[in-house]
């Protein structure tokens, strides 16, 4: 891994600080022209250009996209008892932990006769995407899944690509994570096709209010091109892990963490940041070992460790290394460091912070309860990962008497007239017969 040494007066402030700190290429914009075609060619062609780009792009050619009902079924029929088991436990917790984010209605009385409730509806109908790429993900179906059901979406449907071992149905794992939960309306389409299928529609799939799921570069290209007509959740990048650690970290954890998001992606980002040169050392030594022990070493890990978006960096203490966190604003943030919890207190920008050697991004990914579904590229400075919220829409409802607007109206006319807009005070005086109370 490359080192960044900014000890001493090479900590910049602002912006400058983090355009010192690593980052994956992704280029969304250069993407987005490629995706057009095929987002259009759905829109106009439906099911069919969805078989088409089955064939073309997972090599398969589908006789219909929905997936049968008795195919969802028999996937959790086969499914081995362990994961079974692994799977329900990680439905358990995430329910656990998203059902307490449910917000309630709630009214402010502004005055007497005056008020202003806010109500929160969910939204109407979401199409779930699962990648189905390097890996299959039945956990991402649960982190999508659960929020979507906890905050009361009636309509809910899934997406997860077409896989030739399988006769072009998803991978059996995803179909019985989604017997689990409940979802029988499932589509063998993955990429920017599934969600170009979601926002447009076709003979088989109703068009979805709102896409979400983690993706590739053409997923967040496509969810960029639909902005505006459909809700998205985030333009996810490559996954990120930054592990703020001193001293007291074992550098065995240390390294295994790094090397646990290396190989999700050539592309994945993995950052330690540390005010120890001794402990930089020892996990460099032990990441040898380590890789060499993994599986998929020459296609991620290695590309991903030795990449541009990968590095140590060097700070003179933990003061300086929550500057260079924050800035970074990870996807996954580790704390491993003395007094960890104390330390995580003053994160502001994370997508997720695990704090101490006993609460691994692993741990996150599939068990801990929260969502794995988080901000990249460090958008965690700006937005949240997903959440009940996510699916949330908050409505005002406002309910005053006539005491009560006659109350306020003066300063209605006189804003009104303030902007130069005077038929909206009209709309206040004709209440009052043109003569407004306190004028």
């Amino acid at each position: 891994m490359a080192r960044i040494d900014l000890r001493g007066d090479a900590l910049p402030e602002g912006p400058a600080l983090r355009d010192l700190l690593p980052r994956a290429d992704f280029d969304v914009s250069a993407a987005l022209e490629k995706v057009r075609p095929i987002c259009e060619a759905v829109h106009h062609r439906g099911d069919a250009a969805l078989i088409d780009f089955a064939e073309k792009f997972d090599g398969v050619r589908l006789e219909s996209v929905r997936v049968p009902a008795e195919a969802i079924t028999k996937a959790l029929e086969e499914l081995d008892p362990a994961v079974r088991a692994a799977l329900e436990e990680s439905i358990r917790r995430a329910r656990l932990v998203h059902r307490a984010q449910r917000r309630s209605t709630h009214t402010t009385q502004v005055v007497p006769g005056g008020s202003v409730t806010e109500k929160w509806l969910p939204v109407d109908r979401v199409g779930l995407y699962a990648p189905g790429g390097r890996s299959v993900y039945p956990s991402s179906v649960i982190m999508n899944v659960v929020p979507a059901q906890e905050a009361g979406v009636e309509s809910i449907a899934l997406a997860s690509p077409a896989q030739a071992d399988f006769e072009g149905l998803p991978h059996p794992t995803i179909l019985a994570a989604c017997a689990l939960l409940g979802i029988d309306e499932v589509y063998a389409a993955g990429g920017a096709t599934a969600v170009a299928m979601f926002a447009y529609g076709t003979e088989s799939c109703p068009p979805a209010d709102m896409v979400t799921g983690p993706g590739n570069i053409w997923v967040a290209a496509a969810k960029r091109y639909f902005t505006g007509r459909i809700g998205i959740d985030a333009e996810a990048g490559p996954t990120e892990i930054a592990i703020l650690a001193d001293d007291s970290a074992d550098p065995v954890h240390v390294a295994s963490d790094l090397i646990s998001q290396a190989e999700h992606d050539p592309l994945a980002a993995a950052v330690l940041v540390t005010d120890s040169v001794a402990l930089a050392d020892a996990v460099e030594k032990e990441l040898e070992p380590q890789v060499a022990a993994s599986k998929h070493i020459e296609d991620r890990i290695r590309p991903a460790l030795a990449g541009r978006q990968s590095a140590i960096v060097l700070v003179d203490g933990i003061d300086e290394g929550l500057r260079v966190v924050n800035a970074y604003g990870a996807e996954h943030l580790e704390i491993q460091t003395a007094e960890a919890v104390a330390v995580a207190e003053r994160v502001r920008n994370a997508g997720a912070i695990f704090i101490g050697p006993w609460a691994p991004v692993s741990l996150g990914d599939y068990a801990a309860g929260s969502n794995h579904v988080l901000p990249t590229g460090g958008c965690a400075c700006h937005s949240s990962g997903l959440s009940v919220q996510s699916f949330l829409r908050g409505i005002h409802i406002v309910d005053y008497t006539e005491d009560a607007l006659a109350d306020v109206a003066h300063h209605v006319v006189t804003l009104a007239e303030a902007e130069d807009l005077p038929a909206h005070g009209a709309a206040i005086k004709a209440r009052f017969g043109w003569k407004v109370p306190g004028q």
